[in-house]
């Protein structure tokens, strides 16, 4: 899972981030709102956690700049702060956990970790992307343009590409990812499901399928 984390502590941002990269999460550390804001484009994390008081841009502002992006993604914030007006705000914003310094950075780690079990255990049947859900196990797209009925392994494909969205994925890849193996003629079947599936996604001008010839596929969202 990543992790986004923005703390303007110096010494404490480091050691958190250790102890949550040693607890097995991707994290990318932010030093101020600004950067967390810009950083959150290109990391994608599954779960945010949030300092309030931040030099360039505070907590709650970075909070909102996050839920207009992404309305679905989790959010901690952390803050020396204990007043209640402060924690109303916070949860106001949508904030799924408020935690008030010091703290036990194991106590942050079970709260994490139990956001997660709940996001995202409620939501494993779909994955969104811009303006496009993808219901796995109904094998059913939703875009702008409406619902389409998927084959399985259409549903299968875009899965992969909307996990590993704005990475390039190379052919071999896919193919062992997908079909288990990576062969000629399996190849020719998977560009055709990837013209399908770029034709389903046309109506969606936040995304684009791309070909990276010579190499793979790539399903980039695009910033609005």
């Amino acid at each position: 899972m990543k992790l986004l984390l923005a703390e303007d502590d110096i010494d404490f941002g480091n050691i958190l981030s250790q102890y949550l990269s040693m607890s097995g999460f991707e994290v990318t550390l932010a030093r101020n709102g600004r950067e967390a804001w810009e950083m959150f484009h290109d990391s994608q994390p599954d779960i945010c956690v949030l300092d309030i008081m931040m030099p360039e841009m505070d907590g709650f502002t970075l909070a909102e700049k996050l839920r207009a992006k992404d309305p679905g993604i989790p959010f901690i914030f952390l803050t020396a702060k204990s007043l209640r007006e402060d924690m109303v705000k916070g949860l106001k914003l949508g904030a799924d956990d408020y935690i008030t310094k010091p703290f036990d950075p194991e106590m942050l780690l079970l709260r994490i970790n139990n956001i997660l079990r709940r996001v995202y255990t409620v939501a494993e049947d779909e994955y969104r992307l811009s303006d496009t859900t993808l219901r796995y196990n109904a094998l059913e797209l939703v875009t702008p343009a409406g619902k389409e009925k998927l084959t399985l392994r259409e549903a299968q494909l875009l899965r992969h590409l909307m996990k590993n969205r704005n990475k390039s994925l190379t052919r071999e890849q896919i193919l062992t990812e997908i079909w288990g193996e990576d062969d000629y003629f399996l190849g020719r079947s998977m560009d055709v499901f990837i013209s399908r599936l770029r034709k389903y996604l046309a109506s969606d001008h936040g995304l684009s399928l791309r070909t990276l010839r010579g190499m793979g596929f790539i399903l980039e969202e695009i910033r609005q």
